[in-house]
């Protein structure tokens, strides 16, 4: 397997699907025979590929997942969990490593990307799905959208970082509530708790998605970049971390021509045209 990701070679039964609009990236999840769930090495593969050529790839401003078929992501393969195969397979000590080299890939890729990433939740995002679901920057919901840390009642634990991941997007209380209660949630409910900035009718769900992406990518590349890694790195640092790092990144935004250019567009009364330098 390739260890490079190259657009025009990907295939129409690739597990994630690839698209550039734009400066905007769209990542459909491409397995809706299994509502998209998370397993396999080509698509753990998939996710780090995908998200190298994006971080090489200053075209691409910003990124939309979404999920092909009605489900945004149903999470681990519940077969492969019965049958012990893939993941699932060996020992408590084997199924530690299993994670490791399998799953729990998606989340550290996660945290390698520098591209802003929306989640155009379309329909069930369940377990790993719904921290899929967190591991990206801003969340939008279909009306349809439903939401479950539903680990436990399938008698396991969040094994792919859901309990570092949800307390962070929707704070302790309610995260800890879906998590001990695996109980579901619908859109509104989503939104009402923080877990979701916005819901809007299925059909109208990429346009939201894409308009929100188009605002963030009329802004200049690099210090997209740079904002988002100061907030990823702003996660587990203190205040004096957080300041020294943001010093870094302002030393450099300074010295690029699309601060000059975003001045002069100020004063001029014109929309800028940023290049990326």
């Amino acid at each position: 397997m390739s260890n490079a990701f190259d657009p025009a070679k990907q295939s129409a039964d690739a597990p994630i699907l690839f698209a550039l609009e734009g400066h905007v990236a769209v990542l459909t999840l491409n397995r809706p025979a299994t509502r998209n769930a998370l397993s396999g090495e080509e698509m753990f593969h998939a996710f780090e590929a995908i998200f190298a050529y994006m971080n090489q790839n200053t075209q691409v401003r910003a990124s939309i997942l979404t999920g092909a078929g009605t489900a945004f992501c149903s999470g681990g393969n519940i077969a492969e969990m019965r049958d012990k195969e893939g993941m699932f397979k060996g020992s408590p000590t084997e199924i530690a490593q299993n994670y490791k080299k399998g799953i729990q890939r998606i989340p550290r890729a996660f945290q390698t990307l520098t591209v802003p990433m929306i989640a155009a939740v379309n329909g069930a995002a369940i377990g790993a799905g719904n921290d899929l679901a967190c591991m990206c920057d801003i969340r939008i919901a279909s009306e349809k959208a439903v939401f479950a840390e539903s680990f436990v009642k399938v008698g396991i634990i969040p094994g792919d970082g859901g309990c570092w991941l949800l307390p962070r997007v929707i704070g302790h209380a309610h995260a800890a509530q879906m998590a001990l209660s695996g109980d579901s949630i619908d859109a509104k409910e989503a939104l009402r708790i923080g877990l979701v900035t916005q819901v809007v009718a299925p059909d109208e769900l990429m346009k939201e998605a894409m308009l929100v992406a188009q605002r963030i990518a009329k802004n200049p590349p690099q210090v997209l970049r740079w904002t988002k890694q100061l907030m990823q790195e702003a996660r587990g640092s203190t205040l004096d971390q957080a300041l020294e790092r943001a010093g870094e990144f302002q030393g450099l935004a300074h010295q690029t021509s699309d601060h000059m250019e975003a001045l002069n567009a100020f004063f001029e009364k014109r929309e800028p045209r940023f290049s990326g330098h």
